[in-house]
């Protein structure tokens, strides 16, 4: 049986230490970057859908993000701008911490 995924409350406690540990970044931000660390999401169009959010007000966040340096984009659709990414190493370290 496959583990189920992350409840609202680990979500929002993964987005809150996150935010804490950054505070430069907006909550959508952290929370992108939660909903990576718990295996959510790895997608802007994704994450969008699954919690109602805009897809440009996401997309706007992921530059954000790579802005930062903490997501690498892996792959972009043109047609749909669906930007799929991962942790860059700097990301990994801000991930790392919410596990310690």
């Amino acid at each position: 049986m496959s583990e189920p995924a992350a409840d609202a409350e680990t979500f929002l406690a993964a987005t809150d230490t996150i935010a804490a540990l950054r505070p430069e970044l907006s909550l959508l931000e952290a929370g992108i970057l939660a909903g990576l660390h718990l295996g959510l999401t790895a997608d802007s169009r994704s994450f969008a859908r699954i919690f109602g959010v805009e897809h440009a007000l996401v997309l706007r966040a992921v530059e954000s993000l790579i802005a930062e340096t903490l997501i690498t984009v892996t792959a972009r659709d043109g047609r749909t701008q669906r930007t799929r990414y991962e942790a860059s190493p700097a990301g990994s370290a801000v991930l790392t911490a919410l596990a310690a």
